[in-house]
């Protein structure tokens, strides 16, 4: 075959569409590396300790591509964090995001004790070391989001209540601890034997799960912060096949934010279990789509 012939055929497969350059593909920050890293700002990764009520959290932060400053997102772990769901975490880094991660006080590693309660205490500490170090972390005050799964959809809605600052909450199989639904014996068995386990856990039980639910019932169930989040994007996704926070869970929690006309509430329901395991990449662009169109 010709040269010309080679010219011509090559041609021809653009104009119908079958032969497209690579650079024509639009850039999926969940699927693709940066295009063009930063010479002087590349993607970073910063290893933190973060002050929290006179000890130490261990944490990291995911910088993103470029001088900045960027938008920022805290993201939260369950209990007790097998699930990390670094894979959002880095999606969002390369869709332009600050990504900040962190075990609470007496979790894998972090010093202290163990509390569900003290959890929304330390991301108001994690918050205020982010604002302090805003220039050598390159962060944009004024763009901070709080994203949690599970437990940490939980304290991500508790913590975003008392900082009016945070114009974007996203609860991913977001737990609650309703104060008018009782546990059954056998629930609270299944709290207490689980607990007992979970040895990343520093200095906490099955039992002192179950006092701090006891005492805490109103405060913990996050139907009751509705009217803090009037002005605010709240984003909720669970899925259909989540036996540990069931679908329904999440329903009586838009109930309770549907009755605030000036929440920006999103709610979806996706395949999967509780950790979206059949849903990884859709989650991901869910959660990207939505920060992008209210807290960039």
């Amino acid at each position: 075959m010709s040269r010309n012939l080679h010219v011509l055929l090559f041609a021809g497969l653009i104009s119908l569409g079958i032969c497209q350059p690579v650079n024509a593909t639009a850039y999926d920050p969940v699927s693709m590396d940066p295009q063009q890293p930063d010479p002087a700002f590349p993607p970073a990764f910063h290893e933190l300790l973060i002050p929290s009520h006179g000890v130490l959290l261990s944490g990291f932060m995911l910088g993103a591509n470029g001088k900045g400053p960027h938008p920022t997102v805290i993201l939260l772990h369950g209990y007790p964090g097998n699930e990390k769901n670094l894979d959002l975490a880095q999606s969002l880094r390369r869709a332009g995001y600050n990504v900040l991660f962190f075990h609470y006080r007496g979790a894998w590693g972090s010093q202290g004790d163990y509390s569900i309660g003290q959890q929304a205490d330390d991301v108001a500490a994690v918050l205020g070391f982010v604002r302090e170090n805003a220039d050598r972390l390159r962060v944009d005050t004024q763009k901070l989001s709080i994203a949690g799964h599970s437990m940490g959809g939980f304290t991500a809605l508790r913590a975003a209540a008392r900082d009016k600052e945070i114009k974007c909450i996203a609860g991913l199989a977001a737990a609650n601890f309703e104060a008018d639904t009782s546990m059954s014996e056998a629930e609270k068995q299944g709290y207490v034997d689980y607990t007992d386990q979970l040895f990343m856990l520093n200095n906490y039980s099955g039992a002192k799960l179950l006092a701090e639910i006891q005492e805490n019932a109103a405060a913990f169930d996050v139907r009751n912060l509705a009217a803090s989040f009037t002005g605010r994007s709240v984003l909720l996704i669970t899925g259909t096949e989540d036996s540990d926070v069931p679908p329904e869970v999440q329903a009586r929690i838009v109930a309770a934010y549907e009755k605030i006309p000036d929440i920006n509430l999103r709610a979806e329901l996706i395949p999967g279990d509780h950790a979206f395991s059949v849903s990884r990449i859709r989650l991901q662009r869910m959660v990207i789509e939505w920060l992008d169109g209210n807290c960039r």
